[in-house]
């Protein structure tokens, strides 16, 4: 990742924001409504971790058989994404409630997840959401030799078959927080010294870590092997078949919002200036899916609006429907793009399509 500082530009004269800010405030100050989220948040928070929590009960309090044991595991990994998608990226944004602890504390359900807050606030909120698709400054674009998601990153003879294994390596999202990810990304973050806010005190923080890293074995490992009649793999491999089942669900939806031939990944000039002001920038980054599915709305937590979601980040999802009719007009009327799939499918297709174009040889497409 490089440290070059990036400003966006601040000419913007036909006044797209200011015009679709006024309108998406007019719209709350009329409905007399608070931007943040509702009842429907907080009973989607109960059902999601209720699905989470009663499986991992049963294993527990019941003589479970294996085949039992297993797709209980499943469902807590589709719980888990949900958890992730509707009560923890709120609560980290700031959206979930008007009142900073509650916010904090739905936040801190990233923690299920085998996450941390400060790594996943410094990735999300503070380099995602403010250099969307840039290469070499958005984290989301990175995934080492593995995979190669942009036309600005090197191309590796094994990319030709991205396409057919990165699916399989989508699953290793949230088992790779647990075990390497988040030491890798805290001792890279505190050392460039990033922060969402005050800077934290680099022993508490590194402290909290440690401490939840061991809580998590002890609590999703040590504790079930210790307490049931299940086997010890049997126990490793729900535990892995949890995580797989989460990271492969946040995978694919993170990446149908920004890794498509129709979301824009521009880079700076030499001096670090980008092209648009940062509002257009995030129009023609981000791409929505699904928008009319009433349960990919409910399920993803909004996330299929992520045209929506990166303009008002602070704004809970609950909201998305109603304002993602006001940024399509607008940006309409003012001739910017409004990227959109209208249905999850089309948009997972097209999502490997760009992987399979992203892993041909370049020297190829340029003969």
């Amino acid at each position: 990742m490089t440290k070059q500082t990036l400003t966006f530009s601040r000419i913007d004269s036909a006044k797209f924001f200011k015009t679709l800010n006024s309108r998406v405030n007019s719209y709350f100050k009329e409905n007399n409504i608070k931007r943040t989220g509702d009842w429907r948040i907080w009973l989607k928070t109960i059902i999601m971790f209720t699905l989470f929590v009663t499986p991992y009960v049963l294993i527990l309090t019941l003589d479970v058989p294996v085949w039992a044991h297993l797709l209980l595991t499943v469902l807590m990994g589709i719980a888990m994404a949900g958890i992730g998608m509707n009560v923890m990226h709120d609560g980290n944004h700031g959206a979930f409630s008007n009142k900073p602890w509650i916010n904090r504390l739905m936040g801190s359900s990233i923690y299920i997840l085998a996450g941390n807050v400060y790594n996943w606030q410094v990735q999300h909120n503070v380099l995602h959401h403010t250099y969307t698709n840039i290469h070499g400054h958005d984290e989301d674009l990175e995934a080492g030799r593995i995979l190669r998601f942009s036309k600005h990153s090197d191309w590796q003879k094994h990319h030709k078959f991205q396409h057919y294994y990165s699916v399989l390596l989508y699953g290793l999202l949230t088992i790779n927080w647990a075990i390497t990810t988040d030491f890798q990304q805290m001792r890279r973050y505190m050392k460039r010294k990033l922060s969402y806010g005050k800077f934290p005190n680099p022993f508490v923080n590194w402290s909290k870590l440690v401490i939840s890293k061991i809580l998590y074995v002890a609590i999703w490992i040590v504790i079930p092997i210790t307490f049931t009649d299940l086997s010890w793999w049997a126990i490793l491999l729900g535990f892995f078949i949890m995580h797989y089942v989460a990271g492969l669900i946040l995978s694919v939806v993170f990446q149908l919002a920004h890794v498509m031939d129709e979301a824009e990944m521009p880079l700076p000039s030499e001096d670090g200036k980008m092209k648009n002001t940062w509002a257009i920038h995030q129009l023609k980054t981000t791409v929505n899916f699904g928008a009319k599915s009433k349960i990919i709305n409910w399920y993803t937590g909004g996330l299929n609006h992520q045209v929506e979601h990166h303009i008002f980040p602070n704004i809970s999802h609950v909201h998305y429907n109603k304002i993602g009719e006001i940024v399509k007009k607008t940006a309409q009327e003012f001739n910017l793009p409004y990227n959109e799939y209208k249905t999850t499918r089309k948009a997972i297709i097209a999502h490997f399509s760009h992987l399979k174009q992203m892993g041909t040889n370049p020297a190829l497409q340029q003969a």
